[in-house]
């Protein structure tokens, strides 16, 4: 048995059972301790953790009531995800990732944006947004992503395109919504057909898809950034537990996902497996794509050791969510490390999710 097969068994071995200790990875009880305490203590209401490292995998849940098959709200780890869909149609050659935004959205012109490439839109240094200035009256509104996308159309840029790093949500709406015309049919479609369905991802969905909002977990968004509600009283109909919210399929933030299910993820671009993209597609995706001077990104991921904590390679790829969630991976030393809670990321400073991931990078 070859060591990719070897390592892809333990990872579907290590879904549902508890390692003994001897078999462990690395890293593994400092991890556990974080979380164990975060959620005794109440700081964090539920969390999974899922480590596959030196071959062996394990899953654990945290806080009453879940378990490892609990699905979270991503928060932007739906954007590699959903840009993976995306990519399929780049190795079927239906587009380019220098062509033009405007080849595939004509209205997307004026004031420069004739310059943004799809490259741009998918690294982060197109100049747009990351949320519009009326997402607040939008969501309160219940707007569908194609008034998204029309507004999205119409922000102004922040600088020439290439020259400069912003984070970008809309960039990456725009971006997914190419897919969409060049397929006739919406992200939440795309995603289930080409990224879950091929990886078996069964405890996944773009929006809520198959299951219920009593399905998935809770956020606590008493903790949630501004333009997810928090501190607006009027906001329980649109915030990040609405059922408006969790069911739109927003490629910027509303996947659904087990913790092993996003290892199943990143298992395909660490591995090169194919069964969603050419191997030197994937290689490419989750390579840095950014000039030097402009902050690391790969094609829809994060990318760099800064993600994961100090003994990560420069090789790392993977992204974290406001959610509270982070997930990560290391070509050379063949880790996966998903971590997914219910506690907003900026609660509090460091989060649990960043000191677990620290435990298991620091093992090298």
């Amino acid at each position: 048995m070859d060591r990719r097969h070897f390592l892809l068994g333990s990872l579907a071995v290590g879904l549902s059972t508890r390692a003994i200790a001897a078999d462990e990875p690395s890293g593994l009880e400092e991890a556990d301790k974080v979380l164990r305490q975060a959620t005794a203590s109440g700081q964090v209401k539920s969390a999974t953790l899922h480590v596959l490292k030196n071959g062996n995998a394990v899953t654990r849940a945290y806080g009453s009531g879940t378990t490892p098959d609990s699905m979270f709200l991503l928060g932007s780890i739906s954007k590699p995800i959903c840009v993976t869909a995306l990519m399929r149609l780049y190795d079927q050659n239906e587009f380019q990732l220098d062509d033009k935004l405007s080849k595939y959205l004509p209205k997307f012109t004026g004031d420069g944006k004739e310059n943004v490439t799809l490259r741009h839109v998918l690294t982060h240094t197109s100049g747009l947004p990351d949320q519009l200035a009326n997402n607040a009256d939008l969501r309160r509104n219940h707007a569908g992503l194609e008034k998204f996308v029309e507004y999205a159309q119409q922000a102004p840029l922040s600088f020439q395109p290439g020259s400069n790093y912003q984070y970008s949500s809309m960039g990456i709406l725009l971006a997914t919504h190419v897919a969409e015309k060049l397929t006739g049919k919406d992200i939440l479609s795309l995603v289930e057909e080409t990224v879950f369905k091929p990886l078996k991802m069964q405890r996944s969905a773009q929006g809520l898809g198959r299951f219920a909002l009593e399905d998935m977990v809770p956020a606590q968004t008493e903790f949630a950034a501004p333009e997810a509600g928090s501190g607006d009283p009027t906001a329980k109909n649109w915030d990040w537990n609405s059922q408006y919210w969790r069911k739109l399929g927003a490629p910027w933030g509303t996947t659904h996902c087990s913790a092993p299910d996003v290892a199943k993820f990143l298992a395909e671009y660490l591995f090169l497996n194919g069964a969603v993209l050419k191997p030197e597609t994937a290689k490419l995706v989750r390579s840095n794509q950014n000039p030097a001077g402009i902050k690391p990104r790969g094609i829809g991921f994060d990318v760099g050791s800064l993600l994961a904590g100090e003994g990560c390679s420069e090789e790392t790829f993977g992204h974290s969510g406001s959610t509270g969630t982070l997930a990560w991976a290391d070509p050379a030393t063949e880790t996966i490390f998903v971590v997914l809670t219910s506690l907003p990321a900026r609660a509090v400073t460091p989060h649990p999710r960043q000191l677990a991931s620290a435990a298991i990078a620091a093992q090298g």
